[in-house]
């Protein structure tokens, strides 16, 4: 069998150079999402674009151990953490959801060192939107 001979221009050969480092991102966005199973921690730059994300599960948190305060409050320093070694100072918090990890998870942003511009509620809340389903008759 003839080994084959890698093209100079493939992806597989070139290593490219990790952009997570080089971009400088002063200021972005940091949307908590706390559902009562699990909550998700995303931080963007102001545009949208998804610069490091979290979760309680990815944390290592397994079952109903990610629904918990503790779980939220690691999820979002392994998130920030990230950021801030990049050089954002400044952030806009979004908080969605339910869940116990809000406050857990604000709290751990505030502690981070990051100046909050404002913390803005973002839950969806329905103006009587669907109908419910029937109620259980047990």
């Amino acid at each position: 069998m003839a080994k084959s001979i890698p093209r100079t221009g493939s992806r597989r050969n070139v290593r490219s150079g990790s952009r997570k480092s080089t971009r400088r991102i002063p200021k972005g966005v940091i949307h908590v999402q706390a559902s009562f199973n699990n909550t998700i921690v995303t931080v963007t730059d102001v545009r949208g674009r998804v610069i490091s994300w979290s979760s309680a599960g990815t944390c290592g948190f397994n079952g109903t151990r990610r629904g918990t305060p503790f779980a939220a409050q690691t999820a979002a320093g392994n998130a920030i953490r990230t950021v801030v070694d990049q050089g954002m100072q400044r952030a806009e918090v979004m908080i969605k959801g339910p869940g116990l990890g809000r406050d857990a998870a604000l709290r751990a942003i505030r502690r981070s060192g990051i100046l909050l511009s404002f913390v803005r509620d973002v839950t969806p809340m329905p103006h009587n939107g669907c109908r419910p389903p029937k109620k259980r008759r047990v």
